[in-house]
């Protein structure tokens, strides 16, 4: 294994997870009025509405199939009688709905600052490098997903515990560097871990507050463009 190689997948895994932390809880004490997703459903909603929709529910179910792909061993769904093909094939189908849905979600997103100048200029460097983060993200992950159909990387073997290792502080970075992972796998997670550094410092925070916050807060309200007409009194009983 090179010097980069055990860089990247031994070192820099818990040089991010300490940025997140560590930033999180910064970011939380010294900037809690920049705490949140920076709307700009305001300056422009009907796209908003449907590419923000869109994306979080594919995000969201993303994130549940890692989730489960990661602590998930390959003996304990043995167990309860779910052969590898069988697992597979769940896998693969679960994964292609949920980045479909995120990517196309995230396509509009982007459209959408891109289409409109107001909310274009509001749209930070931070913004930039999220995106680029989330795109490549995306992509690699989709990518991942269709070049292994015949599940020739062995990812339950290799990239599954290769982050159970992470998480109990017994790295084993020759997991990602043997037993076919392909670099498609390779840039996927390496991606996945500079997100999740540049996390704290961008409007990505707003995950926290939802539900945790969000269930509690008061209602924010809009007044519409046009105002309403006032309806005439309407003369009471006693004066006629």
């Amino acid at each position: 294994m090179s010097q980069g190689e055990l860089l990247l997948y031994g070192v820099l895994p818990y040089v991010a997870i300490a940025v997140f932390l560590v930033g999180t809880w910064w970011r939380y004490r010294r900037d809690q009025y920049g705490w949140g997703a920076r709307s700009t459903q305001l300056l422009e909603s009907r796209v908003l509405k449907y590419g923000s929709i869109i994306f979080h529910l594919g995000v969201l179910a993303a994130i549940g199939g890692h989730v489960l792909g990661i602590l998930v061993p390959r003996s304990w769904t043995s167990a309860v009688g779910i052969s590898d093909a069988a697992y597979h094939a769940i896998a693969m189908t679960g994964g292609l709905a949920a980045g479909a849905a995120a990517g196309l979600g995230f396509l509009i997103l982007v459209y959408r600052r891109i289409r409109f100048p107001r909310v274009r200029v509001t749209t930070t460097g931070i913004d930039v490098a999220a995106f680029a983060l989330l795109a490549i993200g995306i992509v690699t992950g989709i990518l991942a997903t269709t070049t292994n159909f015949g599940d020739t990387v062995e990812y339950r073997n290799t990239v599954g515990p290769y982050f159970r290792q992470i998480f109990i502080l017994d790295p084993k970075p020759e997991l990602m560097t043997g037993g076919g992972v392909t670099l498609i796998f390779q840039i996927h997670v390496v991606s996945v871990w500079f997100l999740y550094a540049l996390w704290p410092f961008s409007r990505l925070v707003h995950a926290f507050s939802i539900p945790v916050d969000y269930l509690r807060r008061s209602w924010i309200p809009y007044r519409g463009r046009t105002p309403r007409t006032r309806r005439a009194p309407q003369p009471s009983p006693s004066a006629e």
